[in-house]
């Protein structure tokens, strides 16, 4: 199946929804001197290229870690917010819980056999996206609420661990853990070694991200910020369960994104990561308060080694935030230029 096919009218709220179920005011970049760079380690992220991008990144750490700088910044506040699809592991061609959910519906339908003459679900069976994209926003949200809810949160995320043990990127054919980005684990890792508290905040759903992101970037659930459904206390046989509803709850994506880390978080970042324009606000809550502040955009550039895209195209759409960047002097990182490798299955190029 072909992201192409999808029809632009499907927005990414939209799908966000689903898996749930002005001028930008220049802010300069700082700038530290070249002598704070001996505060780093000679190994911090082995897979980048030496350039601009690493050098900012190890610019700013040095520069807000080191005690006496005028920018120190406390460990307490050390917030680093990261994207999740497109940032940290693969979006095309198609969010990986988009194919989830349409594995779901395959695996769901003996039991609905109605759904074989019913839309959006003979569409999600045959695998007809043009359809599918065809139903818009309620169409999406049937789908989503049919394999998301109706079961408790337990139930939902042994699903949710066993699809992941099982499915495999159609490009890649590896599992979609696989398919997170070497580069971007290790700045996880090296931000946390200094002192930062890293939180991914992504569009999918809260409940979707948590059985995994631990293991695959040493993230814990409690860290996560999401889309989420509604849930309700139960007793069910003598156990007290939480129940998930067929009800958005919150879609964690755009303007929501600065909502959900004041309510979750409860601190503004001084670092954000993203790849997309569900990521502006994100990168603009974070870098427009004034002091040490780093935005960073992942751009697609690696057709060869993974995909390349930005301004055309229904998954990960770069567009806004792309023209943001150069205003704000947000750092921009060329995956084909700036990373040496990938994926940690990749040799070092």
């Amino acid at each position: 199946m072909k992201s192409t096919l999808l029809s632009s009218r499907v927005s990414r709220r939209i799908l966000l929804s689903t898996l749930a179920v002005l001028p930008v005011l220049s802010v300069p970049l700082l700038t530290v001197p070249v002598q704070a760079q001996s505060a780093t380690p000679a190994a911090a992220l082995p897979s980048w290229n030496d350039g601009a991008a690493k050098q900012s990144i190890l610019n700013f750490v040095a520069a807000v870690t080191r005690e006496g700088s005028p920018n120190f910044v406390s460990p307490s506040e050390r917030i680093a917010t990261f994207d999740n699809d497109g940032t940290l592991w693969v979006e095309h061609p198609m969010y990986t819980q988009l194919a989830f959910v349409l594995d779901r519906v395959k695996a769901m339908a003996p039991l609905h056999p109605e759904w074989n003459g019913n839309q959006p679900f003979k569409a999600a069976l045959e695998g007809d996206m043009t359809t599918l994209a065809e139903s818009g926003e309620h169409g999406l949200l049937e789908l989503g609420m049919a394999t998301h809810a109706g079961m408790t949160t337990e139930e939902f995320q042994k699903i949710v661990t066993d699809w992941l043990a099982t499915a495999r990127h159609p490009r890649f054919k590896r599992p979609y853990p696989d398919l997170a980005y070497q580069p971007m684990i290790e700045l996880l890792a090296y931000l946390r070694a200094n002192g930062f508290k890293t939180f991914i905040v992504s569009g999918g759903g809260v409940e979707f991200m948590r059985p995994w992101t631990e293991q695959t970037y040493g993230v814990p659930p409690e860290q996560i910020v999401g889309s989420s459904i509604k849930t309700k206390f139960q007793m069910r046989d003598g156990r007290p369960e939480l129940f998930r509803l067929p009800e958005v709850n919150f879609v964690d994506d755009g303007g929501g994104k600065p909502v959900g880390i004041n309510e979750y978080v409860g601190r503004r970042p001084i670092a954000a990561f993203g790849n997309s324009d569900g990521d502006l606000e994100m990168l603009q809550w974070t870098t427009m308060a004034g002091g040490a502040r780093l935005g960073l955009i992942v751009h697609h550039t690696d057709a060869e080694r993974e995909y390349a895209y930005d301004r055309d195209t229904p998954f990960g759409r770069l567009d806004k935030a792309l023209d943001a960047a150069a205003l704000n002097k947000w750092v921009v990182v060329d995956m084909k230029n700036d990373w040496k490798r990938i994926f940690a299955f990749e040799g070092v190029r």
